[in-house]
């Protein structure tokens, strides 16, 4: 049974390049794409185990090899695309204080309004 799965823009565009690159559908790469992704995992050259351990931090990433490195930046940096329960804290206090919470993609300052005490 077929079964929709959400993908993010600039993974879909990875898999429409590369798909029609290698002459296949878009779910044909992405079934070749995970078949080789398991493969990977069973080879011996990767554990996910050792990748999680690093991205816990009782392990230096040089312990790593490439291939698992690899897996770990990609996590790595997903992870840090997501605010932690403290940042969201310190952001709204920056927010109901009218304060700058971010960059905008030129590098500006961006502020909030304080809400109004009504």
């Amino acid at each position: 049974m077929a079964q929709s799965v959400k993908l993010s823009d600039d993974v879909m565009a990875l898999v429409r390049r590369e798909s029609e690159l290698q002459s296949r559908s878009v779910a044909g790469q992405i079934t070749h794409w995970l078949r080789i992704g398991r493969a990977i995992e069973k080879s011996g050259n990767f554990d996910q185990s050792r990748i999680t351990s690093v991205l816990s931090g009782e392990m230096e990433t040089t312990a790593l090899t490439d291939e698992e490195k690899d897996v770990w930046l990609d996590s790595f940096t997903a992870k840090m695309a997501q605010p932690g329960p403290e940042e969201e804290a310190f952001f709204k206090n920056r927010r109901q204080l009218g304060l700058g919470v971010g960059l905008d993609a030129s590098g500006n300052l961006v502020r909030a309004d304080a809400p109004s005490k009504a």
